[in-house]
């Protein structure tokens, strides 16, 4: 009998060189995902994607609600952003809030945060008083604000006179304006990120401090500075990303307190942007800000992951 080696038997069917056939469930199984993410994939499309890239699209055309047709103009809108002395004051009146309201906010909020944790008694009664603002409409608290720093009959002024001071006209005033809106936004932002620094501080072993105080560390402060702030690192950069996208997206206080007044003295980015294409109908340069504003989001998503993020530790 011959040794040599046989071909091995091939299925019915199946050629030489040729992968076996999918097995049917697979192929069941991979159409039954596909359907089950039909939903989500569509609404994805059809409520954000298109959106975007039609607001890209319009960015660079000169349309106008109304208009039969519309001209290519390129970067003809971004050039008139830098001149148009309305957006440059919204400009810098959005960074003037998220430079006062991001600091404002997180350390208040890390502030509450660890004497609501070293307390004993009310830590629930104390949260829920906190995170109200976040559950609260900001349309609706507008008549609470409007209340409280009205010059004549608000408490606020009321009280600064029983101290010999004169408070000024918050909301109609230019010189006050920003001011008054950034403490609205610093007590809107308050409550959310005391929740999330009190999470994190209860993330925090109990035996870490325990071993600081054995390496020293018997002060208050030695301890938040060796365990409590390393520690909190990632709530930290995480409430801090959150809190500058946040207090870029200002509009709802400013459109229902200010209406960007007096003198565009509170006109912020997004207001800018509803103005424009809302109240003239200039879809095209509306565009054009949505697409600075959008810049300004991926720039400090860029700064949490690529420079930030390096330094913080993660336990």
């Amino acid at each position: 009998m011959s040794d040599a080696v046989l071909p091995p038997r091939l299925s019915p069917g199946l050629s030489p060189g040729l992968a076996p056939p999918r097995p049917r469930w697979r192929a069941g199984e991979t159409l039954t995902a596909w359907m089950l993410s039909l939903p989500a994939v569509l609404a994805y499309w059809v409520l954000l994607l298109l959106p975007t890239l039609a607001a890209v699209a319009l960015a660079f055309t000169d349309y106008e609600l109304g208009m039969d047709g519309f001209a290519w103009i390129g970067l003809g809108n971004f050039a008139e952003l830098m001149t148009d002395r309305g957006f440059l004051q919204a400009f810098r009146n959005t960074l003037f809030y998220v430079a006062v309201v991001t600091p404002g906010s997180i350390l208040g909020a890390l502030g509450l945060a660890l004497l609501i944790e070293g307390g004993t008694r009310g830590r629930t009664f104390f949260r829920a008083v906190f995170f109200l603002p976040v559950v609260s409409l900001t349309v609706a608290m507008a008549s609470a604000w409007q209340y409280l720093l009205h010059p004549t009959i608000g408490p606020l002024n009321a009280v600064l006179r029983q101290v010999g001071v004169e408070g000024p006209a918050w909301l109609s005033s230019s010189g006050t304006v920003m001011w008054a809106l950034a403490g609205i936004g610093i007590w809107e932002n308050l409550g959310f990120n005391l929740v999330l620094f009190l999470a994190g501080l209860t993330a925090i072993p109990r035996d870490l401090y325990a071993a600081a105080e054995v390496d020293g560390a018997c002060s208050a402060w030695s301890r938040f500075r060796l365990v409590t702030w390393p520690m909190l690192g990632p709530t930290t950069l995480f409430v801090l990303t959150i809190t500058m996208i946040r207090a870029v997206r200002v509009f709802d206080t400013v459109k229902v307190l200010t209406q960007g007044g007096p003198d565009r003295a509170s006109e912020v980015l997004l207001h800018t942007m509803y103005q424009e294409g809302f109240t003239y109908f200039r879809l095209g340069y509306s565009a054009a800000i949505t697409l600075v504003f959008l810049a300004i989001v991926l720039a400090l998503m860029w700064l949490q992951t690529r420079v930030l993020d390096k330094r913080v530790h993660y336990g």
